[in-house]
């Protein structure tokens, strides 16, 4: 039976144990663990078949042309049955490619612990699709500004994702022109403070870090001129890019700091100073504490993470290693519990699984109540148990558990899948219940609600 230190090492920090993965983590779990973080290449995300933003947002801008041409021809012809129409599930069918791509490979990935932090900063840098035009865009952001920077610079990660295409759009950015630049004079449109304002808030130095409404509105002139190329610009469509003339001209002060107008550099110069702020340190360290720890994490280990932070100039990879090297998060029991994307994927790992099947994949993510790229605010998904512990919750869990051990009952043993999965983790009377079940659906029902598979 695997002991609770390896345990924690494929649940806690990974997506759940795969079989025999916890013989892999057995000998040295920390060195396991570290190992992931070393290995940039290993397991590789395979995006063979996705598309680029560029392409993506390209695509979005001809399907609501062709949306708006299909309506106009209809109503002036609504008797030509014959005459071709756009394809109206365009963008819907790029995010469930996307969706389904980056579910196969968390089930499958030998790197768990760097698949869970892909997803961590994912939500940190929250874009959702309840904003129809990031829909076609959502996932290249996780691949393009979030992957490659797990293990790098905090700051390269940061510039990439407020730059991107679907933060622009989620966020207004692109729509934001300055009051005195050229196109703010022209046609009379104004500022707009979303992206700065949580740029602040929730992806640097957190709500109480310092800054005041006049550096949210500065900061939001800074960012203006960074958008993203419509049909009628001269760049290509679907690029971002930084448009001179949408920019607010002089210089503006941020948090006490004087930024000179550079045009697209005066925007990367406050991200740089943001990203090695103190109270960025502390505020991402938190919420790394809190989702590996617990939803209250202790102040010493939020200090370790913060110094880490600093004294690396916000190098992820070096945060993660200490995070690895905390005792706070080796400590039993499991206080962290599941969110429904965590439930879901840590099931089908412990069942080792290989394929999806794609027409029950967003059912199973809706009905557990978190489908991806589609948190309801851009604060993301809430990373504390009170948001998934509610009655109703528990409820989907379980019917979704039973229709789950009545699709695989027969074929796996529920004792062997407490083994894999939870090891030395699993209590006396969670291993009295499933090996007592009457049937292997019923034993594999009890396995997957048991308070140690729900925790991590």
């Amino acid at each position: 039976m695997h002991n609770q230190k390896t345990m924690i090492a494929t649940n806690r920090f990974g997506l759940g144990a795969r079989p025999g993965e916890a013989a892999q983590a057995a000998s040295d779990p920390q060195a396991w663990l570290l190992a992931q973080l070393e290995s940039e290449n290993a397991n590789e995300f395979q995006a063979a078949g996705l598309k680029p933003s560029e392409q993506a947002a390209r695509e979005y801008f001809e399907f609501q042309a062709a949306k708006r041409k299909a309506k106009k021809e209809a109503s002036a012809k609504a008797d030509d049955e014959n005459k071709p129409r756009p394809d109206m599930n365009s963008p819907r069918s790029i995010l469930v490619s996307e969706i389904e791509t980056r579910t196969r490979f968390a089930v499958t990935t030998g790197n768990p612990f760097r698949e869970r932090l892909v997803r961590f900063w994912s939500n940190h840098f929250t874009v959702s699709t309840t904003r129809n035009p990031v829909v076609p865009v959502a996932g290249a952001f996780e691949r393009e500004a979030i992957r490659p920077h797990v293990t790098g610079s905090f700051f390269d990660m940061l510039a990439a994702a407020e730059m991107h295409q679907a933060m622009l759009i989620y966020l207004d950015n692109a729509q934001s022109v300055g009051p005195n630049s050229m196109g703010g004079k022209r046609r009379g449109r104004g500022l707009n403070e979303n992206l700065a304002r949580e740029i602040l808030e929730l992806h640097t130095v957190g709500v109480n870090g310092g800054y005041s409404q006049q550096d949210v509105t500065n900061f939001a002139k800074i960012l203006t001129g960074w958008t993203i190329a419509g049909p009628r610009d001269r760049n290509p469509t679907g690029k971002t890019y930084f448009d001179e003339r949408r920019h607010e001209p002089g210089k503006q002060m941020v948090m006490g700091k004087n930024y000179p107008d550079l045009g697209a550099e005066q925007a990367v110069q406050v991200l740089k100073d943001l990203s090695t702020k103190p109270e960025t340190a502390r505020f991402v360290s938190t919420k790394l504490a809190r989702h590996f720890i617990s939803d209250a994490p202790p102040a010493p280990a939020i200090e370790k993470l913060s110094k880490a932070y600093l004294d690396s100039a916000g190098d992820l990879g070096v945060v993660s290693a200490e995070l690895v090297k905390l005792d706070a998060a080796w400590q039993e029991p499991a206080e962290k519990f599941k969110s429904p994307d965590e439930f879901y994927i840590s099931a089908l790992r412990g069942l080792g699984a290989n394929t999806l099947q794609s027409r029950g994949l967003r059912g199973s993510y809706a009905s557990l109540g978190q489908l991806p790229f589609s948190a309801p605010s851009p604060a993301g998904w809430p990373d504390e148990a009170a948001a998934w512990l509610g009655p109703d919750s528990i409820q989907k869990r379980l019917e979704w558990s039973q229709a789950l051990a009545g699709k695989v009952g027969r074929r796996f043993d529920p004792r062997q899948f407490v083994d894999e999965t939870l090891g030395a983790s699993a209590g006396e009377r969670t291993r009295f219940m499933v090996n007592g079940a009457d049937s292997r659906q019923q034993g594999m029902t009890l396995a997957l609600m048991a308070p140690e598979f729900q925790r991590r």
